[in-house]
């Protein structure tokens, strides 16, 4: 009868001390996306500059890119949606600019702009944190949006001021 309790004994401890294992969840599925958290406020353009935009379609296609940006849920996506946004660039760069802002100002935000999409591209491929570059493309974009507005808003002739006769 000893022994017999002893094994009823063994067996209960054997028993009772298995943990319970539960499948691992991969938990980069997850993980939320937190490229867009804490990132500035688009700058409006205002309706005078979109006047003289909204018959630019290389610029409306570009902007509409950001959109899709937005919505990306992973890296994968972002990696998509940069994709696009440096080949709407590239159209941008090569198209007919309007009159009114074919000025150096507004070519040098967008190259800034065009630098921080790269950037953004090179830590996706490199596999690394693309908080600090999304923020940063972010502000050169409000910087290229509110060049429009500053150009549309200055009323000043710069022929008339630099010329001395």
């Amino acid at each position: 009868m000893q022994k017999l309790w002893i094994y009823f004994l063994l067996i209960g401890i054997v028993f009772s001390c298995k943990k319970e294992t539960q499948p691992e969840v991969a938990d980069a599925n997850l993980s939320e996306f937190t490229a867009f958290q804490n990132t500035p406020k688009t700058q409006d353009i205002n309706a005078e500059a979109m006047i003289i935009l909204k018959d630019w379609a290389e610029f409306t296609s570009f902007q509409k890119s950001f959109d899709f940006m937005y919505r990306a849920g992973n890296n994968e996506d972002l990696v998509l949606a940069i994709d696009d946004l440096l080949e709407k660039e590239n159209n941008l760069r090569e198209s007919k600019y309007p009159e009114e802002f074919d000025k150096t100002q507004i070519r040098s935000r967008q190259k800034v702009l065009r630098t921080f999409l790269l950037k953004i591209k090179a830590s996706l491929v490199e596999n690394t944190d693309v908080n600090e570059p999304v923020k940063q493309m972010l502000t050169a974009r409000n910087a290229f949006r509110y060049q429009f507005n500053i150009i549309v808003s200055n009323k000043l002739d710069t022929k008339l001021i630099l010329d001395e006769n």
